[in-house]
């Protein structure tokens, strides 16, 4: 599925995906965080959100199960369009 969610690394132990946004400055990344975050809350499906100046990281995996599930990369996917 990696191949649908463009931009996002799989992790070493392929437990995990993450993705880090560039952006102008703090602010912007500090609202995409907020956006991503809302969404995530939206769907009950939370990832581990990181910024500070001009960049925003975001990692989805499934406390759950300890791994990766489908909701993983389809949560990634509605970040990439934020």
């Amino acid at each position: 599925m990696m191949e649908q969610i463009p931009g996002w690394t799989l992790s070493e132990d392929a437990r995990l995906i993450r993705r880090s946004f560039i952006f102008r400055d703090f602010m912007a990344a500090q609202d995409f965080a907020t956006q991503a975050g809302q969404l995530s809350e939206s769907e009950g499906h939370h990832p581990d959100i990181s910024y500070g100046w001009a960049y925003c990281t975001v990692s989805f995996y499934t406390h759950k199960i300890g791994g990766l599930h489908e909701n993983d990369f389809i949560m990634a996917a509605k970040v990439n369009r934020l």
